[in-house]
């Protein structure tokens, strides 16, 4: 049968004239509350358990166990959370020969039962964000889910925990799951030190609480950044309620969700970035004018879906991945492809003019003109905004145009934008000349 994290309390009773003692061995009950702070860019989990120690008057000894679980013993640590000036924690001992097993010796002024915090890193847990977005019947606005998908496989199941997230790089100098697995936590002790761990080591512990101090920071200051040893920003999330996730378990645990979230649905069409599928993009802002905007939103995979009809059908729409979105930052979504719009465009026309020639009769400059229809079909029961953006050969050239549509927008030096609207199950067309100068045309 497999081992899970044990903490038992081993009290010491020595008899009077006797040159022994006995050893009586108490299970503690199980945690009262647990906290996850899982980092996604690094394999390493601070966990905060509250127990209740049944210590008696003068020296306890606590046994820790972590048999095959992925816990760092080196980062151990525990803290009495009451009576604390009647609680003294001497040391944390690791006997030799032993493996997994670690020793606290607790001197108490009091008897009875002591709440206490157990602090320590493990590796096994991660966790990855998604969402699902469904758009209204008119695709004006979409109610947005958000999701965390948090999977243990740190050999040690976690009941009633608070999670929460942070994103931003974390520096560590030793791997949680190398630590985890040492037959000794601080490598090969010296004779003078058999294992004996004040409190724990100046190198680990600070590591520990160097996490720790993050996460206070990061609860004071929720929405702005965090800089840690001149390394990327950490932003802290909160999962809300409590969640039994088992060991080698995933569990899907619900992270907010957005009503009416007012969206922008485009279809874009460019060549030579797309071939000659349309295109659909879907924007939001991260802000309250959007029904958002309380924290920033952890990057993940978002799968949109629109709502059909009265019996709340859904139909796929298309699925899009992207980085973390900051507080007040807008995103364009690329949803994929689209067969129900269509653009199609045909060179109708092509021909060369104003050629000039050198001393030796040979072309030296030229205009190509070129007439192109496009076609634009939205075959949708919803109007379309469609952009259409064409690339030209040269920076050097003018456009006439005529047909369904008003004035283009020159982007760059050569490339210019068509933004049409199309009513539902529509068709409209234009006509431009393109002349481009090459060679000494181009002077």
């Amino acid at each position: 049968m497999k081992k899970y994290l044990t903490i038992s309390s081993i009290i010491l009773l020595a008899a009077t004239n006797q040159a022994h003692a006995k050893i009586d061995l108490v299970t503690l009950p199980t945690r009262d509350a647990v906290q996850l702070t899982i980092y996604n860019s690094a394999d390493m989990t601070l966990v905060r358990e509250r127990r209740n120690l049944t210590l008696k008057k003068g020296l306890n000894k606590l046994q820790f166990s972590w048999a095959d679980t992925l816990i760092d013993p080196t980062s151990l640590e525990m803290v009495a959370k009451a009576n604390a000036d009647q609680i003294d924690i001497l040391d944390l001992t690791f006997p030799p020969r032993v493996k997994n097993l670690g020793l606290w010796n607790i001197r108490s002024e009091i008897s009875g039962q002591v709440p206490v915090e157990i602090t320590y890193l493990t590796s096994g847990l991660t966790w990855r964000a998604f969402y699902m977005g469904t758009l209204t019947a008119d695709e004006n606005s979409m109610r947005l889910q958000g999701y965390v998908r948090v999977t243990n496989n740190s050999g040690e199941p976690y009941e009633n925990a608070q999670t929460r997230l942070i994103v931003g790089k974390v520096h560590i100098l030793d791997q949680i799951a190398e630590l985890a697995g040492r037959e000794n936590p601080f490598g090969r002790p010296s004779e003078e030190e058999r294992f004996t761990v004040p409190g724990l080591r100046t190198r680990q512990r600070s590591s520990r609480e160097r996490l720790a101090e993050v996460e206070v920071e990061l609860l004071k200051r929720k929405q702005k950044k965090i800089e840690k040893e001149g390394l990327s920003e950490y932003f802290l999330y909160t999962i809300e309620g409590t969640e039994t996730i088992p060991h080698s378990w995933s569990k899907r645990l619900p992270s907010f969700d957005a009503g009416e979230v007012p969206v922008i649905n485009l279809y874009k069409y460019e060549e030579e970035r797309y071939g000659t599928s349309v295109v659909r993009f879907l924007s939001f802002q991260n802000d309250e004018q959007h029904q958002l905007g309380e924290t920033p939103i952890p990057g993940g995979v978002l799968k949109v879906y629109r709502d059909v009809g009265p019996a709340k059908h859904l139909s796929y729409a298309g699925q899009s991945s992207f980085k973390y979105i900051p507080v007040d930052e807008d995103v364009e979504l690329n949803l994929g492809p689209v067969g129900d719009v269509v653009v199609r465009p045909t060179v109708m026309d092509f021909q060369t003019a104003q050629h000039l020639f050198d001393n030796k009769r040979n072309i030296s400059g030229w205009d190509e003109i070129r007439e192109v229809k496009i076609e634009v079909k939205n075959t949708r029961s919803v109007p379309v905004q469609v952009e259409i953006q064409r690339n030209f050969p040269t920076s050097h050239w003018t456009l006439k145009q005529s047909g369904d549509f008003g004035a283009y927008e020159k982007v760059n030096l050569d490339t210019v934008k068509f933004t049409l609207e199309l009513a539902p199950n529509s068709q409209q067309e234009f006509v431009y000349v393109l002349t481009t100068r090459h060679g000494r045309r181009a002077d």
